[in-house]
């Protein structure tokens, strides 16, 4: 409801800026005295309110709430109790799993000696931003969420492609502290079985899943056995076999990723999801 005293003070307002075509380049000229440099000599003129209790601030010929003006500038980072967030979250799983499918890609390719590769320097950049950071970020959203799985999973994962980049770059010194190429290579090799129980751990925690998605971790568990028996042994066709499977993971990811991308809005072919025998729609996310 306008008030009386509303109306004076719109009143006000209109005779004091009568010359309204000009207001634009008025406004400009004092932007461009006040924004490069602060001058004492200049006067800044007292905010205009209005309402009861002085609630709206007057910007222009528009009334802004003021609790609005400083929620804008001020945020909500208080220390104490504050409202919940307007914002919500997307699902940050198809980012995480497209992380991870290109960079295990990537290296899958080099330990299966595709083209004759067989260092794996390449991989580093997208094991440090991609594989790494992007996902460790994605697991991290979904722990915002509420996903205790899938938090766990791609920031562990993330943690994975950081850890081995740092195997791979000199400046660690990880691979330099070792002498005997057989001890470094036994020991890369426990780093190999240790990431190959977790991933069975989580195996088993998509029993109630999809098809897609329980494949997607017997592949990688898989994977991650290979390689790390490759290594103890010291055979190459056993890791070059990691290799393959390590493609076939990254291929099975990218679906998982496509399938939460994909909707009927945005495409014409979505993925089909298939539930496990004897898995309710309740226990799907």
């Amino acid at each position: 409801m306008t008030t009386p005293q509303d109306i004076d003070f719109e009143k006000q307002v209109h005779n004091n800026y009568a010359h309204s075509d000009h207001l634009d380049n008025q406004t400009t000229n004092i932007g461009s005295q006040y924004g490069a440099q602060y001058d004492a000599d200049h006067h800044v003129t007292k905010i205009q309110t209005s309402g009861d209790n002085s609630e709206y601030i007057l910007i222009g010929r528009t009334k802004v709430l003021k609790s609005e003006l400083i929620g804008a500038f001020g945020g909500t980072l208080n220390p104490g109790v504050s409202a919940p967030s307007p914002y919500s979250f997307a699902n940050p799983a198809p980012l995480g799993l497209c992380a991870f499918a290109l960079t295990t890609f990537v290296l899958s390719m080099v330990n299966a000696r595709a083209m004759g590769i067989q260092k794996p320097n390449v991989v580093v950049g997208l094991a440090m931003f991609y594989g790494g950071l992007v996902q460790l970020l994605a697991g991290m959203w979904e722990i915002a969420l509420g996903n205790v799985f899938g938090g766990t999973a791609l920031s562990s994962y993330g943690g994975f492609w950081l850890s081995w980049a740092a195997i791979q770059i000199p400046w660690f010194g990880i691979s330099a502290a070792y002498t005997d190429k057989k001890e470094f290579t036994n020991a890369v090799s426990f780093f190999l079985l240790g990431w190959t129980l977790f991933t069975l751990l989580l195996l088993i925690c998509t029993f109630k899943s999809t098809v897609a998605f329980f494949s997607l971790f017997f592949f990688l568990f898989i994977t991650f056995l290979l390689l790390c028996i490759g290594d103890f042994t010291g055979k190459v066709g056993v890791t070059r076999a990691g290799g393959v499977f390590g493609v076939i993971t990254a291929f099975i990811a990218w679906y998982n990723a496509f399938a939460g991308i994909a909707t009927k809005e945005n495409s014409y072919v979505t993925a089909y999801v298939l539930p496990l025998p004897g898995t309710k729609k309740t226990d799907l996310r």
